[in-house]
């Protein structure tokens, strides 16, 4: 049996760019007839995605898929942490919720996860040529280096060469990459093969004797330095996104509140790019301003993000937007929060016990230990739109408001609710705004007239060969390919 090849990006920092880079490499190789799939060993992230074969992994992980023509598999990301505290979180393995622990317990636990990890890469190992890794944070966490899986240990453990990945942008990008190496032991740093830079602007002659000067103390090339793109846009695994696409002189203005445990606020990308959309996400000790439209999102933890809601005076500023005419979507946990009662008996998301919703539709949910998981379509009731979507929540959702469902799905079932005033709509299906005809729809719902119709996939796939062509033209393919033990074109 022919076992594929491993190459690992791992990175000097968080958000240095190792999902990005990831990416790019996944189309770059995809697009020579190289058969690749992307892994990560461990996630920490709230923003998922329903994978083929029925489980949840890191939406990250989704992108790249697509970035090889895959569809997404539970093996691409076999150990997720969906945090729902600052202490602890919700552990997927093999896209399943198994337990919720906390970091002192997660850590003894990480030798078991550690299994699954391998388990799955041998499988893709199996099936594919190049398996294309991504890393978790930093290599140099010396707290969290003993029984490590996301980076240097995983690495160690499947013998696979590294790139190292810095940012430029923050600034001390020699001292980032010199100080990583430098914590690594000797047999780590053997495997790293190569750095790049990433995030550069400017002229790369001012660079070149910084460039010359880190390959003569490491002994380690340069694979090369990539650009800083202003308006690429990829999922974010998990700080917001908030940059703007310019916008038309009529827009309709969206309010998304910032909750602590907000999830899939990926939901919102499209809405962000949209030509005719002004987006505001609202943070703590912000007052909500006038809009069009509100949208509560999804949540890792309902009730205590209810709780934190009201805390904020967000239940006061959301009833007086009704008053005045304007409109309110709930999404999954965002639904539940609409309803009139919030029931957690098993404490899944924190204490056990049950909190009142905000009362705007006639609905109660009950949280469940099994967690249900699926890519769905269907048509929404407005309209008559197309749309598709996913859903991954621990409800069961209940009440006469569900008489009045907001879509009717192809598997005969219906999601979601609306108002009888039709002011308020809530929804199980996260993705909404990504399908052009449902999209269109919640917003000429929402207000605005003559909608523009965006292709998000579309964008999403522009940006994928866009990346791919800054491989082709920054880096050092030559090396890159003899890392992947590929034969030279």
């Amino acid at each position: 049996m022919n076992i594929g090849k491993t190459l690992m990006v791992q990175g000097t920092t968080s958000d240095a760019g190792k999902s990005t880079l990831v990416t790019a490499l996944c189309r770059w190789l995809t697009r020579q007839g190289v058969r690749t799939v992307p892994f990560k060993p461990q996630n920490m992230a709230l923003n998922s995605a329903v994978t083929a074969d029925g489980g949840e992994i890191g939406r990250a992980q989704a992108v790249q898929a697509q970035a090889c023509g895959l569809e997404p598999h539970t093996d691409m990301n076999p150990v997720l942490l969906k945090p729902n505290s600052d202490t602890g979180a919700q552990v997927i393995i093999h896209g399943r919720a198994v337990t919720t622990m906390n970091a002192v317990a997660y850590h003894d636990y990480k030798a078991i996860a550690m299994q699954a990890v391998l388990a799955s890469h041998r499988r893709l190992s199996e099936g594919w040529p190049v398996v294309m890794v991504e890393g978790a944070g930093s290599p140099a966490e010396i707290n969290l280096r003993a029984g490590d899986i996301a980076n240097m240990g995983f690495a160690e453990a499947v013998d696979c060469p590294v790139l190292l990945v810095a940012d430029i942008n923050r600034g001390g990008v020699f001292a980032h990459l010199v100080g990583t190496l430098g914590l690594l032991s000797p047999s780590e740093q053997a495997r790293v093969k190569g750095f790049i830079i990433n995030r550069f602007r400017g002229d790369i002659a001012l660079l070149q004797p910084g460039l010359d000067w880190l390959e003569q103390r490491t002994g380690k090339p340069v694979v090369g330095v990539l650009p800083y793109v202003m308006d690429l846009h990829l999922e974010a695994e998990d700080g917001l996104d908030q940059r703007q696409t310019d916008k038309a002189e009529q827009v309709l203005n969206v309010i998304v509140p910032v909750l602590p445990r907000i999830s899939n606020h990926t939901d919102f990308d499209p809405l962000r790019l949209h030509p005719q959309v002004n987006l505001q996400f609202v943070g703590p000790g912000q007052a909500i301003p006038g809009a069009d439209l509100i949208i509560l999102p999804g949540s890792k933890s309902v009730r205590s993000d209810l709780a934190y809601l009201r805390a904020n005076g967000w239940d006061t500023a959301i009833s007086r937007h009704l008053r005045y005419g304007g409109k309110v979507l709930g999404i999954c946990g965002g639904l539940q929060m609409l309803g009139e009662q919030l029931h957690d008996p098993l404490g899944l998301e924190g204490a056990a016990g049950s909190s009142p919703g905000l009362g705007l539709l006639a609905l109660s949910t009950v949280l469940e230990e099994e967690k249900q998981l699926r890519n769905v379509s269907g048509r929404l009731t407005l309209e008559d739109a197309d749309v598709s979507g996913y859903e991954i929540h621990a409800g069961v959702t209940t009440g006469a408001a569900l008489e009045r469902p907001l879509v009717q799905l192809a598997d005969g079932r219906c999601d979601g609710a609306r108002s009888p005033d039709g002011q308020v709509l809530g929804t199980y299906l996260h993705g909404l705004f990504e399908n052009p005809a449902s999209s269109s729809a919640l917003l000429r719902w929402a207000g605005l007239q003559n909608v523009q119709s965006v292709d998000y996939h579309a964008l999403r796939e522009r940006d994928i060969e866009r990346l791919a062509d800054l491989v082709e033209t920054h880096l050092d393919g030559t090396l890159l390919r003899e890392l992947c033990g590929l034969e030279q074109p």
